[in-house]
């Protein structure tokens, strides 16, 4: 079954950049990523780029309406996901716990409905 992952993180929680707490992060995300990819479950995986970034659409009474940033209000903010095909949900909470940004941050875990 496939899960979506995603990395939830306030971004003033994350270790700051260029410091070797923030390398120690990168290195655990690119270990973990190469360990999914090994297993052969990873369908896609993308980092997000910062929601001073975004925008958000809506459209009310036919009219559509752009504005910047995220729609909520929020301190943890979607900084990234990944797409795996799972066993089952507690091998994708297992996997979700071994995602770096679980430890400052939280990953939500979503199975796909599947069409």
């Amino acid at each position: 079954m496939r899960y979506m992952l995603m990395i939830y993180t306030d971004p003033k929680a994350e270790p700051q950049e260029g410091t070797p707490e923030q390398m120690q992060m990168f290195e655990g995300y690119g270990r973990f990523t190469e360990d999914v990819n090994k297993a052969g479950i990873v369908q896609s995986s993308e980092r997000l780029r910062p929601v001073t970034d975004a925008t958000t659409v809506r459209v009310r009474d036919g009219k559509t309406v752009i504005t910047d940033g995220p729609f909520a209000e929020t301190r943890e903010q979607l900084g990234g996901y990944y797409l795996l095909d799972c066993k089952d949900l507690a091998h994708a909470q297992a996997l979700a716990a071994k995602i770096p940004g679980a430890e400052h941050g939280s990953i939500e875990v979503r199975p796909i409905f599947e069409m």
